[in-house]
């Protein structure tokens, strides 16, 4: 890019990456790791030419999670994230974000926050920082308790969904992103071996 006088590097990050979110400690650490460094090439590549957009989504309806891996009561924690990728009002549709994205780097956008929820938690963040965090106390009490030994194990989604406890009807958005964004295959070794 410095040879060619410029460009543009997009950094995917996530809500997680400016609001802690409960049961994700490693996931939200490294999406804040990502906002940093973002913001420090947004800083020390400007004088190449080279532009930084961050963005920041809420949830996403991408079908994912059938993909993830989970631990603990693996049906819950399965159900709980199938289920806030599945509120129309929670989750932004992945078609819509990559417009969005396309969108604000055509604007020459620096930063990008996606989906009304997230927007409301990042700035509730800033503004009332021990407020948000009692919030996300309360969200961490509804969210699956710790279970035994069984729950150390790491379950896929395909394997933790057939422990599901929500409703058809209730998953019928994320499910459709499921077919869509062609999530609903195995992925070659998923079921063997899931990441650890």
């Amino acid at each position: 890019m410095r040879c060619a006088g410029g460009g543009r590097i997009v950094n995917i990050s996530s809500i997680g990456g400016k609001v802690a979110v409960p049961h994700l400690a490693p996931y939200s650490a490294s999406k804040f790791a990502l906002v940093g460094l973002s913001d420090a090439f947004r800083a020390e590549l400007a004088r190449d030419g080279i532009r930084i957009t961050t963005v920041t989504p809420g949830m996403m309806r991408t079908g994912s999670q059938v993909n993830a891996t989970f631990k603990g009561d693996h049906g819950a924690e399965f159900t709980w994230f199938s289920l806030s990728t599945a509120l129309p009002f929670a989750a932004v549709d992945a078609d819509r974000a990559a417009a969005k994205i396309v969108a604000a780097c055509r604007r020459g956008q620096s930063s990008l926050i996606i989906g009304l929820p997230a927007r409301v938690a990042i700035i509730g963040n800033a503004i009332l920082p021990s407020l948000t965090g009692e919030i996300m106390k309360l969200v961490n009490r509804l969210l699956p308790g710790p279970v035994g030994v069984e729950g150390d194990e790491l379950k896929s989604g395909h394997e933790a969904q057939t422990e599901q406890r929500a409703p058809g009807w209730l998953t019928r958005l994320s499910d459709a992103a499921i077919a869509r964004q062609n999530e609903g295959m195995i992925r070659p070794g998923a079921s063997e071996a899931p990441f650890r």
